[in-house]
């Protein structure tokens, strides 16, 4: 079933159901961009029923197509491939965009009580995909659980001077930070989607090496490696869930949508 929702006018973020289609039957087709007046569009058709939806980018696009059709394709074969999908993983927010801070705060607060404050604010992926305008498809839910890693990093904040030393676990597209391996809660977390990934530019006078930056709008975050090798690990890692790689995706998600003959 492919369930619609509006956001309520509640001052927390609360969705009420608009409507639902039948996926079983479906049939997706996409809508030429000189017949729509927005770009990213597709049509969903079932029975006597039709939905024109737009997506936020192209390759957002041939995610929730490529998604659907696999799974009208799965029904086809048996009412027990309906349980195909795996359980999908929660992405929390600690901290949404547009109340975002980078924690930096003033002098007299630590850095420490700032990040405990972030943390009682937890929503769920959905929030996430709300306030970033992204979407999560089933192949990046696959690569979220084949690329995990945690280690030592350092961080920097965007206006910050120093470095801090903490323990980084990266899982289900998420930053957790604690000060040290065998702590039992993070301090902080900052999920990665819709972050871009890079190596610092002169503007940001990162004087150091093994740095990569994380940017999302005007939030940066600098976290510095402590070795070639694990520079080049979390480079590929926290990169497979953000847009670093999404121009690959997108032309290796298409491939895959013609391929099936979609």
């Amino acid at each position: 079933m492919l369930i619609y929702a509006n956001r309520t006018s509640q001052p927390y973020l609360q969705f009420k159901v608009h409507g639902q289609l039948p996926v079983k039957g479906m049939i997706v087709e996409e809508t030429p961009e000189s017949k729509m007046a927005v770009p990213h569009c597709f049509a969903l058709y079932n029975g006597s029923r039709m939905i024109n939806v737009a997506a936020s980018c192209e390759e957002d696009k041939y995610k929730w197509i490529e998604d659907i059709n696999r799974v009208i394709s799965d029904m086809k074969t048996g009412p027990e491939s309906e349980n195909y999908l795996p359980k999908l993983p929660q992405v929390t927010l600690n901290s949404l965009p547009g109340e975002e801070h980078d924690r930096e705060g003033s002098a007299n607060e630590s850095a420490e009580a700032r990040e405990k404050s972030f943390q009682q604010r937890g929503n769920t992926s959905t929030h996430v995909c709300w306030h970033r305008n992204t979407s999560i498809g089933m192949r990046d839910y696959s690569r979220a659980m084949s690329h995990q890693l945690s280690g030592y990093l350092l961080r920097k904040f965007k206006n910050s001077n120093g470095w801090q030393k903490l323990w980084v676990v990266f899982t289900n597209f998420c930053l957790f930070f604690y000060k040290t391996f065998n702590e039992d809660a993070p301090l902080a977390s900052l999920p990665v989607l819709g972050y871009t990934i890079s190596t610092p530019e002169p503007v940001d006078s990162i004087q150091k090496d093994l740095v990569f930056k994380l940017q999302f709008k005007n939030h940066v975050y600098f976290f510095r490696a402590e070795s070639e090798y694990l520079f080049t690990r979390w480079m590929e890692v926290v990169g497979s869930a953000t847009q670093n790689s999404a121009r690959t995706r997108l032309f290796s998600r298409m491939d895959s949508y013609f391929d099936a003959g979609y």
